[in-house]
């Protein structure tokens, strides 16, 4: 059963006094009379039976439980503010707040918002990248879950790379990924080019930790395998916590990473990096667009869902036309 508040009008008018120090400060502020804030601290007193304000001639200072409850009072009102401020933007335009894992968000998304900006300008996008829950008793899905919850609860969606078993929420399988070994252009000529798995050999590995952290697999050990490669050691070389700083590394000539070319599509389009090597292994993860189910109420929330997965779309559709390009010259 939930309790009985005191009138919202006489919390104000003693936050507004308390804050001032002062009942002609705080009637400035609320745009009332003096008088007026009088009579409701006074009317909230005698509610709660309880003294606010030591009251001299010419200021106010405040009781021990009008300190200790003040705080708390001022979190209530800055939840309130925020509350008001969800239901203003919740038409067409306003704030569209999205929480995104961090290499998603620089290697995936950023290339591409402008897009959506440009079309949409009467929509303010506020980008949170965010690191994913690690599991560490096993339970990934317990910790996808929980990583969702905590993004979902102060953004209108969250793109997350895992599994999608996401009960109760909007899901689209926004980006299938694969792994393939991924390099500078240094490494494509040289005194060992990359003309075969087996030349990996010459070369530091970079790690993508995202499998071994959140799939429990190594992403060169995927690969490897799938390509019949014995001879490289895959537990060697230098580790990196994102994607995005792995390519970095790849790009600077450090070595080659095994890592998502989804992510990097921007840079092999470029030229900056390269896929030597056509065997790209399938990923049981993927990244997935999820939101509320009353999101999508939201127009903006909608109009972004819509681009965001026409974008990917667009990517599929791409690789696809390359693989078939691949198979027919072979």
């Amino acid at each position: 059963m939930s309790q009985r508040l005191p009138p919202l009008n006489a919390l104000k008018a003693f936050e507004a006094a308390a804050r001032h120090l002062s009942v002609k400060k705080a009637a400035l502020e609320l745009n009332v009379t003096p008088a007026a804030v009088s009579h409701q601290v006074r009317s909230l007193e005698e509610y709660l039976n309880v003294e606010l304000f030591h009251r001299h001639n010419r200021a106010l200072t405040l009781t021990d439980a009008a300190s200790a409850c003040l705080p708390k009072l001022r979190e209530g009102f800055d939840a309130l503010a925020q509350a008001v401020e969800r239901l203003r933007v919740h038409h067409k335009g306003g704030m569209l707040t999205v929480s995104a894992a961090p290499s998603f968000s620089a290697r995936w998304l950023m290339p591409r918002l402008h897009r959506f900006i440009a079309d949409h300008h009467e929509v303010d996008v506020r980008l949170s990248a965010r690191m994913r829950r690690v599991s560490v008793d096993g339970k990934g899905d317990v910790a996808e879950r929980a990583t969702l919850e905590t993004w979902l609860d102060d953004s209108d969606v969250a793109i997350i790379y895992g599994r999608g078993h996401y009960p109760e929420l909007d899901v689209h399988r926004l980006l299938p990924l694969t792994v393939t070994p991924i390099c500078g252009p240094q490494a494509m000529s040289g005194e060992h080019p990359l003309l075969h798995p087996e030349d990996l050999k010459h070369y530091m590995l970079l790690h993508d930790d995202t499998g071994e952290s959140y799939d429990g697999e190594s992403f060169w050990d995927l690969w490897l395998e799938a390509a019949g490669v014995e001879l490289v050691d895959a537990q060697r070389g230098a580790r990196f916590s994102h994607a995005s700083l792995a390519f970095e590394a790849a790009r600077d000539a450090v070595g080659v990473v095994a890592s998502m070319p989804e992510l990097a599509s921007e840079d092999i389009a470029a030229g900056r990096l390269f896929t030597p090597f056509p065997l790209r292994v399938p990923l049981t993860s993927a990244y997935y667009l999820v939101s509320q189910p009353q999101a999508k109420n939201r127009p903006a929330v909608a109009a972004f869902c819509d681009w965001l997965i026409a974008e990917a779309a667009k990517d599929a559709a791409k690789d696809a036309a390359k693989d078939a390009a691949i198979v027919a010259s072979n």
